[in-house]
Order: structure tokens, then sequence, then C-alpha cells
């Protein structure tokens, strides 16, 4: 396919946001081989892998991959084939372990999916399936904001400059008609990029009044006196929209498609024990994040957090275009050609003979 035109100065953008992430989020991730996981005695390797190197967030959006590392879902498909896990702290990072060749299957939001996309011109990585919808809301400081309209003039936080929220969050304010320099953060009301871990002290030391943010940072915002204004889900259609994706490098999946299908059915059998175990899958989610990063989320932040996210195996892929556009109206990029961006032929053959109804790529697909 030709490669899109994307203007210099949102190339800047894109270029700098692994640059950012170094700055503010801890750049890069932390790998670790997933010792832990029991491979069946006699299982043979998946396409003749040694290991598939899998990443996601530590965060509650991403619980899709937590409790398939957790549970086991993901070891028990690829057989002997070992599962390495790696953590990232932000989207650009893991494209760019994507792209380098040192991760071969990730959980990641929808911009960095389509910037990473986009960048390479169609050819870095395809979105192979959904994980999670919703799970984002704004909240704030109910002293000093106590009404939509109140939000103008304040210091709203966001995670990263043109990650998913600050893009949803930027386009929320344009439509009220209130104008905000992207790049900047600065107009009618300030947009202030700050990493989810440091949020909850900004917010409690009051440098930002209010924050557009993921669970559970969102959550623990509540826990710290914030009170939610909005929830995303309440802008979109029966309340759905991709939070969460599952992307793959091109490369890998022409090589490995058994390893992808292997991981995919793993991803599935995930979803359908999330839904159909909620108390325990948020418990399984829990430990994951606490193997991680060390530390488990009080309970309160946690069930506040796992009521508002849905998983699903759909990459409600309609609504990607939609946020793609919400990007273009932001100025942080181009009008970008989408097409190509999802292959669910693997994922939908998964659904199919789990006796699921299969899912659609909105015209956006391979063929």
């Amino acid at each position: 396919m030709p490669a899109t035109t994307v203007p210099r100065r949102v190339l800047a953008v894109v270029a700098a946001l692994p640059l950012l992430a170094l700055a503010a989020c801890g750049y890069g991730s932390q790998a670790r081989t997933d010792d832990t996981a029991k491979i069946a005695a006699g299982a043979e390797k998946t396409d003749g892998l040694d290991s598939v190197r899998i990443g996601y967030f530590g965060n509650l959006t991403h619980a899709t991959a937590l409790v398939g590392m957790e549970k086991g879902f993901f070891q028990k498909e690829l057989g002997a084939t070992r599962v390495r896990p790696a953590v990232f702290n932000a989207g650009p990072s893991e494209i760019e372990a994507l792209d380098s060749g040192s991760l071969d299957i990730g959980w990641i939001g929808p911009s960095p999916a389509v910037n990473g996309y986009v960048k390479s011109g169609g050819k870095s990585l395809r979105i192979i399936g959904g994980s999670a919808s919703g799970g984002v809301k704004l909240v704030v400081d109910p002293e000093k904001i106590k009404s939509l309209d109140d939000v103008r003039g304040k210091r709203i936080a966001t995670p990263q400059l043109g990650n998913t929220q600050d893009v949803a969050f930027l386009d929320w304010a344009a439509g009220r008609g209130w104008k905000v320099d992207a790049q900047s953060g600065k107009g009618d009301v300030t947009v202030v990029r700050t990493d989810n871990r440091i949020t909850p002290d900004a917010f409690r030391s009051g440098s930002v009044d209010g924050a557009w943010v993921p669970e559970p940072t969102a959550s623990r915002l509540v826990a710290e006196g914030g009170r939610v204004l909005l929830d995303e889900s309440s802008l979109w259609p029966d309340g759905k929209f991709v939070i969460t994706n599952i992307v793959v490098s091109q490369r890998f999946l022409k090589q490995h498609p058994k390893a992808v299908e292997a991981v995919l059915r793993g991803s599935v059998a995930a979803n359908k024990w999330i839904n159909a175990h909620p108390d325990e899958a948020r418990t399984a989610a829990n430990r994951q994040l606490a193997e991680d990063s060390g530390a488990a989320l009080p309970a309160a932040v946690l069930d506040r957090a796992w009521t508002s996210i849905r998983f699903t195996d759909d990459p409600l892929a309609s609504t990607l275009g939609t946020e793609a556009e919400h990007a273009v109206r932001a100025g942080l990029l181009e009008k970008p050609d989408l097409k190509g961006i999802y292959d669910l032929t693997i994922l939908n053959k998964v659904l199919d003979a789990d006796g699921a109804s299969t899912v659609g790529d909105a015209g956006l697909g391979t063929s």
C-alpha cells in the first residue's frame, strides 16, 4: 500500500514520544522470563520457536494479558515454546520494540498502534484482535470543578502527548468550542502531560485540577478525594470504544502464524474466563500486577476500577477510525490511510472454532 503522507511537525511529535517516555515514564520495559509457567510434559514447540515475546502494560485495561500470564493461558497454548513477557510503561516504547524485532506480540492502546502504522507507511504492524473497552474517566477536584463548564481555565493531566487519552481530551475540549494548542497544551484549558504513576501526587499537591486517565489511575484519584465528572464511555454509541488492542509485527505474523494463533487462543480463553469469573479474574490480574511491579492495588481502588472495563475479543474497529479522526482534528495527525491495519483472519478462525461470533474490521482489513 502507498505510504501515508504525514506533516513534518507530526513526525516530530511521533519521533519525540519515545524521548518523552524516557524523561517522564521510565522509558523502556521490564523484561522477565516467565519461569514459573508450567510446560506440560510431552509438549512440543509451536512453529519450532524457543520463545514468543509478549508485551503489555501494568494496568487494568491490559487485564487480558495480565490474566493470560497469571493463569497460564498463553503458555498452555504455546506448548513447549516459552512465554517471554515484557512490561512497558509507554506505547511508543512498545512500538519501538516491535519495530526493532525485540518484541513479537503486544497489548497496546489505539493511538500508539495508529501512530506506529502510519509512521512506517503501513509496514510495521497489524492489529489482530481486541482486548478491552472503556475504563477511562475525567476525574476532578470537586472543590475547584463542579461542572463540565468549570473545566475551562483549569489544568488537566493526560498521560502523554499524543497518547489515546490525550487525543480524547483534546477532541472533547474542541467539541465544547475551546481552543488548545495540541503540542504545547496551552489554551482555554491547560493540558499537563503527566506519567500516570505520578498523576495522583500531582493531583494531591494541587498542581493539576483533574485528569483524563485510564484505570486504575482514575480510581487512585478518587481515593485521593477526586470526583468522576465524566466517563468517556458516555461519549460513545452503546458505551463501547477500544482502549486496548493486540498487535503483532508483520514479519512475525508472516513467519509464525501458528504461534500467533496460539497466543490468540490464549487471549480468547483469558477473556472468556474473565467474563465468567469476574471476581477471581480481578484477583488474578492484581496478583500479576504485584509480580510485575512489586505492589498490588488496594482493594478499594481495584474494585472501583474493575467495574468500568469491559473485556472483549472484538477490536471495535469502527471506533479506531473515529479515534484517528479525533487525532486529525486535534492537529496531531494528517488524515491517515488505515486500510490494512487489521488482519482478523486468525482471530475469526479461533472464535469460530470456539463457537463464538466472528468480528469485523470496519473496512480497514488487509483484503
